[in-house]
């Protein structure tokens, strides 16, 4: 199956393409842009889903759910957002179909034109605070902190499974907050949120920063990131978190009643991510021999593989192998034991080291014999072959080890992508050669940024919110500079 696949090396994105269908998580659809999300793929989605859903519960945030249809108008109450979604909306404007007279089949009633057409939800800041206007009377209502697990269409020309389609997956969180500050709080309390999950679940390291005025989200006052690196030495963003200001607000007329007695506009933030997630964990960790998967967001943590040559052989170890499913079963892990006999033991292993099971046991008439098993982990390929008596607790300790050093590999080819450099030919030589990170001097204007990007491609993915003050000029316009910023060329 492996050899199936494109080297990364050969072409990466050919490679990439090739992972996705080969193991089985998506396809592309008959519709154009969109894409079927196969159950393999879905599984790893729950599987982000439930520790982020969790996560965002423990901060106080509940769910609830809101139209997929938005009227026209709402999107003119906020110029700046309904310019920056005006090119990727789908709209609605007939509510009825019928037989042609003709016999061409199908097609739209022209007598059933809507009055007011309707945009299928590319984002959902407008219709939530429109609901809000009615939610919000007094400081007494406020905090609102709900999030929504939804779907969005955002129309696209050129798609790429998860990482870019008309249709995907996302969670969005939408809160309503009494001052500035709480609104800010709640901005980086969820992209800290965000930040935890990629590096502890996803084994991804991020670089949280806030975007410029030109790559900020529309209509957010500001636009805070995780900025990730993917193998081939391009940027992708995690997720974002926006303060919104009062933009909405002010744009909807939600007003409260404070405790001094005074109306006041509400403050506002929005955040999300997305199945585009799944892309990242894919072109981060993963190898010519197919998917590596961090053991925390694997549908399935151990395949148990019996090698035999009778029928007799095969009953045994089957009872052995069950044994021990239900050992690593009892300390909480995803078993499944592969007894079926269309497929050699060979062609299993195979499939496995594709899909990115992080441990593989086999189990012999050898092993059978000495009460031991074979174990193979994924993120290396390294096998060893330990005794069944305390297995669960191997395993268990094995995951973790993968867990930690699927992070550390992806720190570590970070660190070795991520250059300083002072002068404009050092930066090409990054974005465009070498890959990865730049640490440049930016004067602080959209002109310059604007510029890079048409010449290089790269954009600043993000002012790093630890970034140190460092006088120095600007590697494009020769300006002065206060601080350096992070470029990459994207996705």
């Amino acid at each position: 199956m492996a050899k199936e696949l494109t080297s990364r090396q050969e072409n990466y994105s050919q490679w990439y393409n090739d992972l996705v269908i080969k193991a089985e998580l998506a396809e592309s659809s008959v519709v154009r842009g969109c894409m079927v999300i196969r159950p393999y793929g879905y599984a790893i989605w729950e599987k982000m889903q439930a520790v982020l859903d969790r996560m965002f519960k423990e901060t106080g945030h509940v769910n609830a759910y809101f139209p997929l249809f938005i009227p026209k108008s709402f999107f003119s109450k906020e110029a700046e957002h309904v310019e920056g979604f005006a090119k990727e909306c789908a709209i609605v404007t007939h509510y009825r179909l019928r037989n042609d007279e003709n016999g061409r089949g199908v097609v739209v009633d022209e007598t059933a034109k809507l009055e007011e057409e309707l945009i299928v939800r590319p984002t959902s800041e407008t219709i939530i605070w429109n609901t809000y206007k009615d939610w919000i009377k007094s400081y007494r209502d406020l905090p609102i902190l709900i999030n929504q697990w939804a779907n969005v269409v955002r129309w696209e020309m050129r798609t790429r499974l998860f990482l870019r389609t008309t249709e995907f997956l996302w969670q969005e969180g939408h809160t309503a907050h009494a001052t500035r500050e709480e609104a800010v709080a709640e901005t980086l309390k969820m992209l800290q949120v965000y930040a935890t999950f990629a590096e502890q679940y996803m084994a991804l390291p991020v670089i949280m920063g806030i975007k410029t005025e030109s790559e900020k989200f529309a209509g957010a006052v500001d636009t805070y990131t995780i900025e990730t690196l993917m193998q081939d030495g391009k940027a992708l963003q995690g997720g974002t978190s926006h303060f919104l200001g009062q933009n909405f607000a002010r744009a909807f007329d939600v007003k409260y009643l404070s405790k001094e007695g005074q109306l006041d506009l509400v403050w506002a933030t929005s955040w999300g991510v997305t199945t585009r997630l799944i892309g990242a964990l894919i072109m981060a960790h993963s190898d010519d021999n197919g998917l590596v998967l961090p053991p925390k967001l694997a549908p399935i943590h151990v395949v148990i593989v019996p090698i035999h040559k009778t029928d007799e052989q095969l009953t045994s170890i089957s009872e052995k192998a069950l044994a021990i499913k239900k050992m690593l079963e009892n300390e909480g892990h995803t078993v499944k034991y592969d007894g079926r006999d269309t497929h050699k033991p060979g062609w299993k292993f195979a499939e496995y080291e594709l899909k990115g099971i992080p441990v593989r046991l086999a189990i012999g008439p050898r092993d059978l014999e000495n009460n031991t098993v074979e174990v193979a982990r994924r993120d290396t390929l390294e096998k060893k072959v330990v005794p069944v008596e305390g297995i669960a607790a191997y395993v268990t300790g094995l995951l973790n080890e993968i867990q930690k050093n699927i992070y550390s590999k992806a720190l570590k080819f970070r660190e070795g992508k991520t250059f300083t450099v002072n002068t404009w030919e050092e930066f090409r030589d990054v974005v465009e050669v070498k890959g990865g990170f730049a640490y440049a001097h930016w004067d602080g204007t959209p002109e310059t940024e604007a510029r890079i990007k048409e010449e290089t491609k790269a954009t600043i993915r993000c002012i790093p919110l630890d970034n140190p003050a460092e006088e120095g000029k600007c590697i494009h316009s020769g300006r002065p500079s206060k601080q350096r910023v992070l470029f990459a060329v994207a996705y």
